[in-house]
C-alpha cells in the first residue's frame, strides 16, 4: 500500500524541504526549521512556507535579521504561526551563538531548543545527521500503532508509543517506520472514517471496520487558517501553553507572501 510512495509526506516531508545546493550546516538548519513548522500543519502548507523562506534566505542569521511581521507573513498559514515566529527567533539566536548557525548533533541538544520536542529531535537526527537515535512518533504513528495493537497496552501519548515501539521493533526499522506509517495514515488509515475496505490489513487489524468517534465540526474561525490540521496533529511536550495562548488570540492575519511578488507596502498590521 506504500510501494508507490505518493503520499504528501513522500513529496513534501522534511527531507524534501531543504535546499540541496546549500552548505551542509544550512541544509541541516533548514531540516530543523521545516520540522518546527510542520507541527499542527499539513505537509502541503509546510512545503509552501519553506519555499518562501528559502527564497527569502533560510539561515539562522537571515531569520534573526527578519522582523517578526515579515517572518509571520513568510510562514503563514502554518498552524500557530505567531508562536512559531517566536520559536524560530529564539532557536535561531541559540544556534547562531552556540553552533555557528548549525544544529546540535544529539537529541539532548536538540530538545533544549525552543519549540523542538522529541519527535522533531529524532527526525532531525535521522534526516539532518543520518543517525537513527529513535523513532519519530507523530499523530499518525501514534494512532496506527494503537489501532494495529502493536503495543502491550494502549498508549496515551506519542512518547509512550515511541518507548513501547522501541522495545520490540528492530532498530534497523526505526527510520522507515515513520514515513511508512505517516503516508499510510494520510491515505488509508485516516483519523476519522479510515478506509478499512481498501486496506490490506483489514482481516488482521483489531480495529478494522470499527466506527471512529466523530466530533461535530466547528464553524471556521479567521484565526484558524487550516482548521483540519489542529485535529490531526498533536502538540509536542512543552508547547501546550503557547499553543493554547495563541488559540485565544484574535488578531488580524497577515497577507501571505509570494517569493516572486514585487515588494510593496502591506496595510495589514500584525501584533505579536
Amino acid at each position: 500500500m506504500r510501494s508507490s510512495r505518493d503520499a504528501p509526506v513522500d513529496n513534501m516531508g522534511a527531507e524534501k524541504c531543504y535546499d540541496s545546493d546549500a552548505t551542509a550546516h544550512v541544509r541541516r538548519f533548514q531540516v530543523l526549521v521545516s520540522l518546527m513548522l510542520s507541527s499542527q500543519t499539513k505537509d502541503q502548507v509546510t512545503a509552501a512556507a519553506m519555499k518562501r523562506l528559502r527564497a527569502h534566505g533560510c539561515t539562522a542569521e537571515s531569520i534573526l535579521n527578519t522582523d517578526d511581521e515579515a517572518l509571520g507573513k513568510l510562514i503563514y498559514p502554518v498552524g500557530f504561526w505567531r508562536t512559531k515566529v517566536k520559536y524560530l527567533k529564539l532557536t535561531s539566536a541559540i544556534l547562531q551563538k552556540e553552533f555557528g548557525g548549525d544544529i546540535p548533533d544529539s537529541v539532548q541538544g536538540l530538545v533544549r531548543l525552543t519549540g523542538v520536542g522529541p519527535k522533531m529531535a529524532h527526525l532531525a537526527m535521522d534526516i539532518a545527521w543520518d543517525q537513527v537515535s529513535g523513532i519519530g512518533v507523530d499523530t499518525h504513528v501514534h494512532r496506527i500503532s494503537n489501532r494495529l495493537g502493536w503495543l502491550k497496552k494502549p498508549s496515551k501519548s506519542p512518547e509512550q508509543t515511541r518507548k513501547a515501539l522501541e522495545e520490540w521493533l528492530p532498530r534497523e526499522l526505526w527510520s522507515e517506520i515513520n514515513w511508512l506509517l505517516v503516508g499510510f495514515g494520510q491515505q488509508v488509515c485516516l483519523p476519522v472514517r479510515p478506509l478499512c475496505s481498501v486496506c490490506l490489513n483489514q482481516h488482521s487489524c483489531p480495529s478494522a471496520h470499527k466506527s471512529s468517534p466523530t466530533k461535530r465540526p466547528k464553524a471556521a474561525s479567521p484565526c484558524s487558517p487550516d482548521p483540519t490540521s489542529a485535529s490531526t496533529v498533536k502538540t509536542e511536550p512543552g508547547q501546550e501553553s503557547d499553543v493554547k495562548h495563541e488559540r485565544l488570540k484574535k488578531e488580524p492575519l497577515p497577507t501571505p507572501v509570494s517569493p516572486n511578488a514585487p515588494k510593496r507596502k502591506i496595510k495589514t498590521k500584525v501584533k505579536y
